[in-house]
């Protein structure tokens, strides 16, 4: 165990954000990298690359040696976001407009693939003796985001969703990368696997608690601090834990209303979303 005290979640913050603002994302063809630059200066709480250094730490290793893979795991979940947010027709992101809304629709897709590929291209400038672990871990816990978001767009079509089904799609959606951010730090700093193991768990349960949160500010939140559209998931018809759990708590009438209502896509969904509410 280390005799130092290891930096907290606001320092190691503070260390990802200097090194980030030293990132030119800026290149040729201005058009595929501006609006790469547009997504990762939004802003963001930049928890999945602080838990990267909080991680590799805590096992020992030198937080600037898990910078690239802190960053890689920041530039490849703003390009979830940047491409989640076009297939849910969001017009916000952070307070600002969405990519697809600031661009075009054709654009956010290419510079989003764009941002994947500097993702990968990050984890190539970690130590030679731990790229093929870490590209193991990175492009599992990409398979399981894109899997989550699939069941995540299945949802919206299905009338029979369960609620384990349901936990188990915000855990891939969301969950897997927290959990994988941490394995990240830990392969950085040669932990064993069996600690990897663990830390791996707990991100993902940190990710779940997480995922549920947001469900409720979607519902809840108060559209000042929560940054993106109040009722985004109930326009979307999306079966969220909410909406689940208060199908199994309704009474016939209230059941019917709801399953109505999460079947319809008004122009103006204002009274949509007052009325689930």
């Amino acid at each position: 165990m280390k005799k130092t005290e290891e930096k907290s979640f606001q320092e190691q913050l503070a260390f990802f954000e200097a090194h980030l603002a030293e990132i030119d994302f800026n290149k040729a063809p201005l058009g595929l990298y501006e609006p790469v630059t547009y997504a990762m200066s939004a802003g963001g709480k930049r928890i999945r690359p602080s838990l990267v250094l909080m991680a590799a730490d805590l096992f020992g290793g030198s937080p600037k040696a898990a910078l690239p893979a802190a960053l890689a795991v920041e530039v490849f979940h703003n390009f979830t976001l940047l491409h989640d947010d076009v297939m849910d027709e969001a017009p916000l992101r952070r307070g600002k407009p969405t990519v697809h809304h600031k661009y075009d629709v054709n654009t956010a897709i290419l510079s989003g693939d764009m941002m994947q590929i500097i993702a990968y291209k990050c984890l190539e400038q970690l130590d030679d003796d731990i790229i093929p672990e870490a590209l193991r871990c990175f492009s599992r816990v990409a398979e399981e985001v894109c899997q989550g978001q699939q069941h995540d767009m299945d949802f919206e079509t299905r009338e029979d969703v369960k609620v384990e089904e349901y936990m188990l799609m915000i855990e891939q959606k969301t969950a897997a990368l927290l959990g994988g951010s941490l394995r990240l730090g830990a392969i950085v700093s040669k932990a064993e696997k069996s600690q990897a193991d663990l830390i791996e768990k707990f991100g993902r349960e940190i990710g779940i608690s997480f995922q549920l949160l947001d469900d409720y500010l979607d519902c809840f939140g108060d559209p000042k601090t929560f940054g993106k559209q109040v009722g985004g998931d109930i326009i979307a018809n999306k079966k969220t834990f909410l909406y689940l759990t208060a199908l199994q708590k309704s009474g016939k009438d209230q059941r019917k209303s709801l399953e109505h209502l999460f079947s319809i896509s008004p122009i103006d969904p204002s009274d949509k979303i007052n009325t689930v509410k």
